[in-house]
């Protein structure tokens, strides 16, 4: 019998998204009779304790007779059990300086780590994770700011209604300016926020049409990876290889910034990776007066993203002339939503969403003891440092 246990996130602020609901988890014991689930009790879980034992999960205080150990965010150092198996998403694959004492604490007590965000098909496809929920969040928040700034239409937030079918009644009778947003990406971000354009009527165009033709009603345009970027020198782009030497590539974004009022931002991006734009060119042709920053790196892809907001208060301005955070919707600066949580404002559904991949892909394989999926998203295999993540030795040094 194999016991996964559903732990208490620790993180603060705390994260209110569980890797499985209750209707799961009640699923799961029903058609494996190998494996037991039990869930710590918690106060802040978007589904209570009373609806885990309605369901006929136990609820418990102690999670140290399980085998595998279920988070979202982050574990704090106190609460890591050792000689646990443990999934959350770590946020050290980049060597992220602010999660390298966990790390170490996890090395320390022999844990093995599998990371979420590691999970991924031979291709490198991402397996699992929150991104369309973000994406959807992301994108009602980025039309709620340009709402507010322009005065045209007005949205509200989207953590004050039940769910998303609810949400997607709050749109009927919305109706838009004559304006161009422009979305990056092409994963589960994008899917989210591309949802979201199509319930509110916005029409997709091409990336030529967009550049050259006005229009009297809403558009949007979807770059991918290969309207993004190009090689410096070759004028080409190949997926894998612009991963494997993204400083040889360069942007093509720039012309996008000239005629786009709204910029939904949901690629991926590491530090060697060319940024959309540079702060230089944010001149008098700079149009974009709203982005929503949905994959949120500090200082990244949007080289005026000045840090994280709260869900409570997600827009700031970033002024046009100094760089500097200002207050949002003021004439001389741009307004940019960057939240590193955006699915707990739907958590339920981005929950059900989540487990629904966890159990499709991943639960059975870790269960069983391992596959090559699980193999190449394991950091840790009983504190030691794996042969995939080599490159983190100087990291995980004490």
């Amino acid at each position: 019998m194999v016991t996964i246990g559903l732990i208490k996130e620790g993180k603060v602020p705390a994260d209110n998204r569980v890797a499985l609901t209750p209707a799961q988890c009640k699923w799961i014991m029903k058609n494996s009779h190998e494996v037991r689930v039990v869930v710590e009790a918690s106060a802040n879980r978007c589904f209570s304790d009373a609806e885990y034992k309605s369901a006929g999960v136990e609820v418990a205080d102690d999670l140290s007779s399980c085998d595998i150990l279920l988070g979202i965010k982050e574990v704090p150092v106190a609460q890591l059990i050792a000689g646990k198996t443990y999934l959350f998403f770590s946020h050290t694959k980049k060597k992220q300086p602010y999660n390298q004492q966990l790390f170490h604490a996890m090395m320390d007590k022999n844990i093995t780590l599998i990371d979420y965000e590691c999970l991924e098909h031979e291709d490198g496809q991402r397996i699992i994770g929150f991104g369309f929920f973000a994406g959807i969040v992301g994108a009602h928040n980025g039309m709620m700011c340009y709402g507010k700034r322009t005065g045209l239409f007005d949205l509200g937030r989207v953590f004050e209604v039940k769910d998303y079918r609810e949400l997607i009644h709050t749109y009927f009778g919305v109706k838009l300016p004559n304006m161009r947003i422009a979305i990056t990406g092409s994963g589960r971000v994008a899917h989210g926020i591309i949802e979201i354009m199509n319930l509110m009527g916005v029409t997709e165009v091409e990336p030529d049409e967009y550049l050259e033709r006005k229009f009297a009603y809403p558009v949007y345009v979807q770059l991918k990876g290969h309207e993004l970027y190009t090689h410096k020198e070759l004028k080409t782009y190949k997926r894998e290889h612009f991963h494997e030497h993204p400083e040889e590539y360069r942007s093509r974004f720039l012309p996008y910034t000239h005629c786009t009022d709204v910029l939904m931002n949901g690629i991926y991006w590491q530090a060697d990776m060319p940024r959309l734009f540079e702060k230089e060119d944010i001149d008098e042709r700079f149009s974009i007066q709203t982005i929503s920053d949905i994959t949120d790196d500090l200082n990244g892809s949007v080289p005026i993203n000045l840090g994280d907001q709260s869900i409570a208060d997600p827009v700031y301005g970033v002024s046009r002339k100094t760089f500097q955070k200002t207050m949002p919707y003021l004439p001389d600066s741009i307004d940019v939503i960057a939240v590193g949580n955006l699915p707990n404002e739907l958590p339920r559904d981005a929950s059900r969403y989540f487990g629904e991949q966890l159990i499709k892909y991943v639960l059975e394989d870790v269960v069983k003891g391992g596959s090559d999926i699980i193999e190449r998203a394991t950091i840790l295999q009983e504190g030691k440092l794996t042969s995939s993540f080599s490159y983190l030795e100087d990291y995980a040094k004490h």
